[in-house]
């Protein structure tokens, strides 16, 4: 990708960054998060370029807002070609490769346990630099948040790697 490219989508993660509720975490610079090239490219992209649609539970498109399966789904639908399951439970449990926190790709599904126990109930796209995108809450927005927080270091459970090794970015 271009160095004119890179700033243009740096530039719009910031200002789409800006629209959100909470004051942000400070993030390391997205400069490594931009994958290589493939379909891995195409769906970190589409991906935040959906920060700041509102949530809506039971949502699955950018009119009507998304919760977090629902955004998963679209992404993947539109920017790889591929339909994945609706809920986050049946996304988790897909038979795909799990992948170790340490060895994360643009473009893989992380998961959390948010409502206590070892039980999936929230996931999202991990598209870098220890960051992902997801719908979080009744009242938000499509959001990117870092998995070093402590609130989802204390929830994560695990990730899934859905793209194929000739669709995955080219970041560490």
């Amino acid at each position: 990708m271009s160095v004119p490219a890179r700033l243009l989508v740096v530039t719009l993660s910031l200002l789409l960054g800006a629209c959100a509720s909470r004051a942000p975490v400070a993030l390391p610079p997205v400069s490594q998060t931009l994958p290589a090239s493939g379909v891995a490219e195409d769906v970190l992209i589409r991906a935040i370029g959906l920060v700041g649609t509102p949530y809506r539970w039971g949502g699955n498109t950018p009119d009507s807002g998304f919760d977090c399966s629902g955004l998963i789904g679209y992404v993947y639908r539109h920017a790889a070609g591929l339909q994945l399951p609706r809920t986050t439970g049946e996304m988790s449990a897909l038979r795909v490769p799990q992948v170790a926190r340490q060895h994360l790709r643009s473009g893989d599904l992380v998961f959390f346990a948010t409502a206590g126990g070892r039980r999936v109930s929230h996931a999202g796209i991990y598209v870098g630099d220890g960051r992902f995108v997801h719908a979080p809450r009744t009242g938000g927005t499509v959001r990117l948040d870092s998995l070093s927080n402590s609130y989802w270091q204390r929830h994560y459970l695990d990730a899934r790697r859905v793209l194929g090794d000739g669709q995955l970015a080219g970041n560490p």
